[in-house]
């Protein structure tokens, strides 16, 4: 039975303790073997067995630190997190076991290994030179406090996300501009006999504000505000990280962290992404100018001054402005198209059809909240239940504020030769139903969830052997590409068609509205683009040679990449999540798309429905995961090498 209710933190803090009494007798075993007996099975298959109990454990607990209501079970879930983040990062430290995996090297078995065996042999002892083994014992003792320091700093990093809260009071008579749905939603405060409302900073209230709020001066507020997030404790502890990261390459022999990340990613080198970050801010620069005088423009003619300045909280709402008036695309409109419900029936739809599966809903769902819902994937031609996963799509106090796919259990082969089912969970903040207004999603939004289920299905859909390769383990400059490519679809009008519903009417998309969306798509790429090189570099910057560093002093100086100035007094750079776990690596989410619109091409020309290159792309990318690196899945699957073309036209760069 899959049950993944919310545990007790007494439940959580026993769970730790048996996880790691477990996981230390299952190190014993291994590096008790005699080296004349070191086999596959009693090393490096138990090996995983380690990795698979402390990933479950982590999915099991340690996830609740994003998801529970309750306080004091994500404080626990945190607690758990550490420990066990702790102790592997000390197994990766451990000269028993270095010892022992050194001993089955050198075994004919070993060196006869072939596939995903020999691919594990070499990625175990790739880690181990990672972690400084052929260093001086006392600079390995540094490497290995230096880590653990890392898995402190990324814990309080998030948690300070996470938890932080601020929102702007808004009298009714200030929220001219937004929709009464919207408004409807909002909770209310009384001060000195008013009524307010409160816009918080979570994306279903900040976004839409952003978006369409007529005041400046509360865009300017709430920007600010969000801009703040994370707080001035973060920008400390992201410097702290920024020098044990320089401190710890320099001791491996690397001339930064960046250069000791990409070593194992596509890119391979740092100069390679900056090459490409540079090439393409370079190509979108007259697309950049061109965005910017419009928007300037748009920004004159409504205030009525010839004078005023575009400024970094005005280039959403007349973005939003200019595509209402130009393509009659209202976004608020639009979203009347989009119930969940329906939106969840589309998806499910181009997904099965293209990948040759069944998504069945299991109750009780046996989830952590109530709003959560579980489903099995079921293969279409064989019946077999393949994987599980779940759906946590609403915001609540204290959940994970962005939008995501988690890992709860991985797949690998067991040792009888069944599969391990996967389980994971979408988790994403859409705006809740209320018994009177189902839930209506943005365009975008919709996208996100295309996105995002597409790691569900790179999760579920592995058949990799190994739990190393298993799902979205890829090089992470690989892992957002399939997730990319599908986000295509919800651009096209035969698959718009099919699932978009009015509301109140029923009716299916206009044929003309949608066109238009069409047509909009590449409003402003120059800004939206430049804001994603502007992310990229600075992480780059970051990591580059060198350290400490005044974060924000390199944050306020790389911005106008983005053709705006930061606000004065804001810290933007203490709510980018991605410095930790895609530290050194955002520029993947540029890079990545190339493969993604490449792969694109396959559907283009066969069809966006096409379920024989669905199935294709299912055996050839899906079901491997990273047991084979990700150009070589991408060069499989297209039938010759991948280029920018794809890319360039989806930017609209000739």
């Amino acid at each position: 039975m899959i049950d993944y209710r919310c545990p007790t933190p007494a439940e959580i803090e026993r769970a730790q303790a048996e996880t790691l009494a477990v996981a230390e007798r299952l190190v014993g075993e291994i590096v008790s073997v005699p080296d004349g007996e070191r086999t596959y099975w009693n090393t490096l298959y138990r090996l995983e067995d380690v990795a698979d109990l402390l990933m479950q454990a982590q999915g099991r607990y340690g996830f609740m630190f994003h998801v529970a209501e309750d306080p004091a079970v994500r404080a626990a879930a945190e607690r758990l997190r550490e420990a066990l983040d702790k102790y592997n990062n000390e197994l990766g430290f451990r000269e028993d076991l270095y010892q022992a995996v050194v001993a089955y090297a050198a075994t004919p078995e070993a060196r006869a290994l072939t596939g995903e065996r020999a691919r594990l042999l070499e990625r175990v002892l790739r880690d181990y030179r990672r972690n400084g083994f052929g260093l001086p014992p006392e600079q390995r003792a540094r490497v290995k406090a230096l880590k653990e320091r890392l898995v402190e700093l990324e814990l309080a990093f998030q948690k300070n996300i996470e938890e932080y809260e601020d929102a702007i009071l808004v009298p009714r008579e200030h929220l001219a501009g937004l929709p009464e749905s919207y408004i409807q939603r909002l909770r209310t405060e009384e001060r000195d006999g008013r009524l307010l409302y409160r816009v918080s900073l979570d994306y279903p209230e900040f976004y839409p504000f952003m978006d369409a709020a007529e005041s400046e001066e509360l865009r300017r507020e709430l920007l600010v505000k969000f801009y703040r997030r994370g707080g001035r404790a973060n920008v400390a502890i992201l410097e702290e990280a920024i020098a044990v990261r320089d401190e710890l390459a320099r001791l491996l022999g690397y001339q930064s962290w960046a250069a000791y990340m990409l070593e194992i990613r596509m890119a391979r080198t740092p100069e390679a992404v900056q090459r490409f970050l540079e090439d393409l801010r370079a190509r979108m620069a007259p697309r950049l100018r061109q965005d910017l005088e419009e928007l300037t423009q748009a920004k004159r003619a409504h205030i009525g001054r010839p004078d005023a300045n575009l400024e970094l909280w005005d280039w959403r709402f007349y973005h939003h402005r200019i595509r209402k008036e130009r393509y009659a695309v209202d976004e608020f409109e639009v979203a009347k198209y989009f119930p969940l419900d329906a939106v969840l029936e589309g998806l499910f739809f181009v997904y099965q059809t293209l990948f040759g599966v069944r998504f069945e809903p299991v109750a009780p769902a046996n989830a952590w909240h109530p709003d959560v819902r579980l489903f099995r994937v079921v293969d279409a031609q064989d019946g077999e239940e393949r994987a599980f996963f779940y759906m946590d799509l609403f915001p609540r106090p204290g959940k994970y504020s962005h939008a995501a796919a988690f890992t709860l259990r991985g797949g690998r082969r067991l040792v009888d030769g069944s599969y391990q089912q996967p389980v994971s969970a979408i988790v994403a903040n859409f705006t809740k139903p209320t018994p009177t207004q189902p839930s209506l999603l943005r365009h975008a939004e919709v996208e996100t969830l295309f996105h995002e289920f597409g790691h569900i299905l790179h999760q579920t859909l592995t058949q990799a052997e190994c739990l190393r390769f298993a799902g979205s383990r890829t090089e992470r400059d690989f892992v957002e590409a399939p997730s990319q490519m599908l986000e295509h679809w919800v651009w096209l009008p035969e698959v718009l068609g099919r699932f978009s519903r009015h509301v109140e009417t029923g009716e299916p998309l206009p044929e003309a509205l949608l066109q238009a969306m069409v047509a909009s798509r590449l409003l402003h790429i120059g800004v939206l683009t430049c804001r994603q090189i502007y992310f990229a570099m600075l992480d780059l910057a970051y990591h580059g040679p060198g350290a400490p560093k005044d974060t924000t002093a390199i944050a306020r100086a790389l911005h106008p990449i983005t053709g705006f100035p930061l606000p004065e007094d804001t810290y933007w750079h203490a709510g980018f999540g991605h410095l930790f776990g895609y530290d050194a690596g955002y520029y993947g989410y540029l890079w990545s798309e190339v493969y993604a619109d490449d792969m694109f091409t396959r559907f283009e020309e066969a069809g966006p429905l096409n379920p024989a290159v669905g199935l294709e792309f299912r055996r050839t990318v899906l079901e491997r995961g990273g047991a084979i690196d990700g150009a070589e899945l991408v060069r499989a699957f297209l039938g010759r090498e991948p280029d920018l073309g794809a890319f360039l036209r989806h930017k609209g760069i000739a």
